[in-house]
């Protein structure tokens, strides 16, 4: 059975879905895996450190993804109208695609794998549960974007983080809001922290409050029983109600009012993401602050940011909407999410190293998008035709 990596070809991407470690790894599991030429160069990883590990070297995309009975992508292949190629017709029919594919916001997409007569599976629905943790994605991923969203937004500060007191005088603290305490927004709150800021944070899931705490944080409760409610079964935020949105608003923008940096990590799956802070809340920030959407690329916790741009606005504040903030790490965020991949894969493949799709196990039945031509996933398959429909 062949494994197919090739080349990441969608803008600012530079991770890559298999490292020489875990290339290493597959090749020990009795594997062959196919690399394409350049694939790992974003990420710090050259071919000749593929090869050491047991890889074959592909020329171009079409030998990379043409082999594969197996194809790991980050993003979403290309496919025709996106690009010099089509990443999606490169695949042999019956090959087996993962990789980040989007399928909720992409629906056209899996639609087209259905067509090809691919076996796609979307890396982001795996369930959060126990047993998956190790191929948990979204995790792994946000991890980073929250550690390096505070590097960036320090970065973009004009002023020290730390106190510091010197014989001209004291440098206070910066002033840190995280906004979302899930896995981005804890380690965002880490981060300051280390980096001797006052940080205070805010989520609508009153489960997160003693996560915050425990960090060193002061968590800001905005109506306890409401919270109560805020969160899915699978440890997600709700869309938040009108009413709880406004009172919530009220209570951040008196917090804005003395905070230097802000650090915006609200998503909710499959849906746009909510707004946090609106212009009038930026308005009311002191010049000089700083804002990070993580947030941006899908649609953005804050009014006024621009997916890929830092915008300052009229009174001094700059609003930070970096694409791909995972990618700015592409080293650690490429060996973290090789790594789920291979574990991902231990579910697909035998001891005889056949591949056995077992859609009984909840973990492949969550993730499993098109098979046979058609469009499996629940979620789909009633909104995107299967091929021939």
């Amino acid at each position: 059975m062949k494994i197919s990596i090739a080349k990441e070809r969608r803008a600012q991407e530079r991770r890559v879905a298999a490292t020489p470690d875990t290339v290493k790894r597959l090749v020990g599991m009795g594997l062959d895996v196919v690399v394409e030429s350049g694939a790992g160069a974003g990420g710090s990883f050259p071919d000749s450190a593929y090869e050491a590990a047991g890889a074959k070297i592909a020329g171009d995309a079409a030998a990379a993804l043409g082999a594969g009975d197996i194809v790991l992508k980050v993003q979403r292949p290309l496919r025709q109208g996106e690009g010099a190629l089509d990443e999606v017709a490169l695949m042999k029919r019956g090959a087996v695609l993962i990789g980040m594919l989007q399928p909720l916001q992409q629906r056209a997409d899996v639609e087209a794998y259905a067509r090809a007569g691919l076996t796609s599976f979307a890396m982001e629905l795996i369930p959060r549960i126990t047993r998956a943790q190790s191929m948990d994605v979204l995790s792994s991923q946000a991890n980073l974007a929250g550690y390096r969203a505070v590097l960036d937004a320090a970065t973009e500060f004009g002023r020290a983080m730390p106190m510091m007191m010197t014989a001209a005088g004291t440098i206070p603290p910066a002033r840190v809001l995280v906004m979302g305490a899930g896995v981005a927004g804890l380690q965002a709150i880490a981060t300051a922290r280390r980096l001797g800021g006052v940080v205070s944070a805010t989520d609508v899931r009153l489960a997160a409050k003693e996560q915050v705490e425990s960090l060193g944080a002061t968590f800001l409760v905005v109506d306890i029983e409401a919270m109560k409610a805020m969160e899915t079964a699978g440890g997600y935020a709700k869309e938040m109600g009108e009413d709880f949105a406004r009172r919530q608003r009220e209570h951040v923008t008196e917090a804005l009012r003395k905070t230097d940096i802000v650090i915006c990590t609200a998503l909710i799956p499959g849906r746009k993401a909510p707004v946090l802070i609106t212009r009038q809340m930026v308005a009311a920030m002191r010049p000089g602050s700083v804002i990070v959407d993580l947030a941006v690329e899908q649609g953005g916790n804050v009014e006024g940011s621009e997916f890929g741009k830092t915008v300052t606005t009229a009174n001094g504040v700059s609003i930070v909407g970096h694409a791909n903030v995972p990618s700015r790490i592409a080293v650690d965020a490429s060996q973290l999410y090789a790594k789920n991949l291979l574990a991902f894969l231990g579910l697909l493949i035998d001891k005889e190293k056949q591949l056995k799709i077992d859609t009984a196990d909840e973990i492949v039945q969550a993730t499993l998008l098109t098979r046979g031509g058609a469009v499996v996933h629940p979620q789909l398959a009633a909104a995107v035709p299967a091929a021939g429909a």
